[in-house]
């Protein structure tokens, strides 16, 4: 069952390289790798670092994912939402993809909103990760990892179930900014506040467990 999940993981990663070594003769010997809110380029690179923030990225996410069962220490183990986490694992794949994409066609030098484009792919990435919220166990590494939500299994899915209303809507509420226009902060404060709200909630709803003596 797993495998299909890496192997499109896999074929993603092959596609970034073969990507890559095609457009590596192509691009200036210094790219930018990073834009400010207003579209200023603020950060630049080697060409060759391209194999790294590209396929390699997206070599390591998947490497990582194949040691959590491994990792995940005894009563917290990601075996108990193993599908959950692959599919995690191939959404930040190809968001890694798709960010690794927008990255290497403005090298080339076409003509991109690089920041419009790298805020609504987080803005979808948020939203694509809501729908699976409420499927992700008590665990280290995915997910609200709040003190509150790890201690008690109830808090971890009351806050779990929340969090995936928070992420989608603020996943789609970023994207509609975004096309708006507002692709700066007005789409951060909105994915921040998707994160923030549940968080808060799992300390709320922890301390009304324990004024009621239920944990």
């Amino acid at each position: 069952m797993s495998g299909k999940y890496y192997l499109a993981g896999i074929l993603l990663t092959a596609a970034a390289l073969a990507a890559t070594v095609v457009a590596y003769p192509h691009l200036p010997d210094t790219i930018v790798t990073h834009w400010g809110f207003r579209n200023q380029p603020d950060g630049y690179s080697p060409k060759w670092s391209l194999f790294l923030i590209g396929p390699g990225l997206m070599a390591g996410m998947m490497l990582l994912m194949y040691f959590l069962p491994w990792l995940s220490p005894k009563n917290f183990e990601v075996e108990t939402f193993r599908t959950t986490s692959l599919q995690v694992m191939l959404i930040l794949v190809c968001m890694m993809a798709y960010l690794y994409a927008v990255t290497l066609w403005a090298g080339l030098g076409h003509l991109l909103h690089v920041g419009r484009a790298l805020v609504g792919g987080v803005c979808l990435l948020f939203a694509l990760l809501g729908n699976l919220m409420g499927k992700v166990r008590r665990n280290f590494y995915i997910g609200v990892r709040t003190p509150w939500a790890l201690a008690n299994e109830r808090v971890w899915n009351a806050t779990h179930r929340f969090a995936a209303k928070t992420f989608v809507a603020g996943g789609l509420l970023g994207l509609a900014l975004t096309f708006a226009g507002l692709d700066g902060w007005p789409a951060f404060s909105v994915l921040l506040a998707g994160v923030f709200v549940p968080a808060v909630y799992s300390l709320v709803f922890y301390k009304q467990l324990e004024r009621r003596a239920e944990l």
